[in-house]
């Protein structure tokens, strides 16, 4: 099956999925409300929810296809900008943290670091089905990166950091991991703190690089500067003010285009005591 047949499919199962699954399309519309409400109509919001299972499903048609695609080449459907803000990082040789998200085909971002030289190994959720679970990371062990589950990963990946590997991590979701609540799209959203505790204490650059799907369904990665960390003598007060660096950057991202993130996922669920 070629990719615009593959991607035809997808797209209209996504069309069909969202006037199905009702509790998906309703989180995905009070999600985006909660976020754009003020600047947006309630018929815009319907759109933009519509527009998110429209754009996850060509994703998800490209992640299905994606040994297609690489056999194909990848630099076929992805342009690159500003590549040298993580390549210098990664040729000092003393590790990377590569921040990144949910936002577009994160699956397909991965599979072209590696095409390109990047040591990359991930740091991922185990999803709710053992054979899912193992699916997915026999893909990404055959891709040439290397899954580390979440939970007490931070031995290992301070082990990679100093073989100079290249850590990618999607920490703009709320999981169970020690995190602190920081500010996103004007409201608390509980984040994963260990990321900016190991970055601050050992020294490791965080390099934001996010794909997008772009109208004509060809992808442009983008990477930024490393965020500039806080370090002071108090390691918390610094974790705090690095987690909210690295939300403000995945926020502004999403800004650029809504679309392009997961919002059926409850950001907000969890709340600081007395915060509604």
């Amino acid at each position: 099956m070629n990719r615009r047949y593959s991607i035809f499919l997808m797209r209209n199962a996504g069309r069909v999925i969202w006037h199905l699954a009702l509790n998906e399309r309703k989180k995905s519309i009070l999600h985006l409300r909660q976020a754009f409400g003020k600047t947006h109509s309630q018929k815009e919001v319907v759109a933009l929810s519509k527009a998110v299972f429209d754009n996850l499903s060509i994703c998800l048609a490209d992640a299905v296809r994606l040994p297609n695609l690489v056999r194909e080449g990848l630099d076929n459907y992805v342009d690159v900008k500003g590549l040298h803000h993580l390549t210098d990082e990664v040729a000092k040789g003393r590790g990377v943290m590569i921040q990144t998200g949910h936002y577009g085909n994160w699956e397909l971002l991965g599979t072209w670091l590696v095409q390109k030289g990047i040591p990359l190994r991930v740091l991922a959720k185990r999803t709710y089905d053992p054979r899912l679970d193992r699916m997915i990371v026999g893909y990404r062990n055959s891709a040439g990166y290397y899954s580390t589950a979440r939970g007490n990963a931070s031995g290992a990946i301070l082990k990679g950091l100093k073989k100079g590997y290249v850590y990618g991590m999607l920490f703009d979701v709320d999981t169970k991991v020690k995190g602190v609540f920081v500010d996103f799209f004007g409201k608390p959203a509980h984040t994963a703190v260990i990321p900016a505790m190991l970055a601050a204490e050992y020294d490791v650059p965080v390099v934001p690089v996010f794909i997008r799907l772009n109208a004509d369904l060809t992808y442009t990665i983008t990477c930024h500067k490393a965020i500039k960390l806080k370090k002071s003598d108090d390691p918390g007060s610094d974790a705090l003010a690095n987690t909210q660096s690295f939300t403000l950057v995945y926020e502004a991202v999403i800004r650029e285009d809504p679309k392009q993130w997961i919002w059926m996922h409850a950001r907000w669920k969890k709340q600081p005591t007395g915060v509604a």
